[in-house]
C-alpha cells in the first residue's frame, strides 16, 4: 500500500508541474490508476510508475485541449498581476472632454450631413444605402461624409 501512495504522490506532483489545476489533479491520477488496472489485466508492464506518469500527463493534456487552453495555463490567478483594463481617472477625464468636443462639433454640422455621417460611421450603412434613405446621389453622400470628417478633424484639433 505504501508503494501505491508513493506513486500517487509522484504522479500528482508531475502533473501539477505540467500545469494541471490542483482541483483536477486527483481526478486525473485516479483515471490513470484505473487505466493501469485495466491494462495490466491484459498486458505485462516493465514499470507501473512510468505508465502512470505518461498516462496522467496525456490525460491532463487531453483535458486541456477539450477546454480549449494549453496545459501550462492554471486557473488560479495572482490578483497582484492582473491589470485593470479600465481607463485611469486622467484618461477618463480626457475621454469625457473629447466626447463633449465631438458632440459640440457634430452640432455644427447641418442635419442631413450629420445623419449621413452617423449612418455611415455608427449604423454601418453603405453610401448607396444612405443615398437611398436620404434621396440623394451616392456621390453627394460621399462628399457630405468626407466634408464632415474633415470638419470634425479640424474642429477637434482647434479645440
Amino acid at each position: 500500500m505504501g508503494d501505491v501512495l508513493q506513486m500517487f504522490r509522484k504522479v500528482r506532483a508531475v502533473i501539477l508541474r505540467q500545469g494541471v489545476a490542483p482541483q483536477d489533479a486527483d481526478d486525473i491520477v485516479q483515471e490513470a490508476f484505473a487505466r493501469l488496472e485495466s491494462y495490466t489485466r491484459r498486458q505485462e508492464l516493465r514499470s507501473q510508475e512510468a505508465f502512470l506518469v505518461t498516462t496522467a500527463v496525456n490525460i491532463g493534456r487531453d483535458a486541456a485541449r477539450r477546454r480549449g487552453r494549453t496545459p501550462a495555463q492554471a486557473t488560479e490567478f495572482d490578483l497582484d498581476t492582473i491589470v485593470d483594463a479600465a481607463p485611469q481617472p486622467e484618461e477618463q477625464l480626457l475621454l469625457q472632454e473629447r466626447l463633449r468636443r465631438t458632440r459640440t462639433g457634430m452640432a455644427q454640422l447641418d442635419p442631413v450631413t450629420r445623419r449621413c455621417l452617423l449612418a455611415q460611421r455608427l449604423d454601418g450603412l453603405t453610401f448607396p444605402q444612405i443615398a437611398e434613405r436620404e434621396n440623394m446621389s451616392v456621390a453627394a453622400v460621399e462628399k457630405r461624409v468626407a466634408r464632415a470628417v474633415l470638419f470634425l478633424t479640424k474642429w477637434m484639433d482647434e479645440q
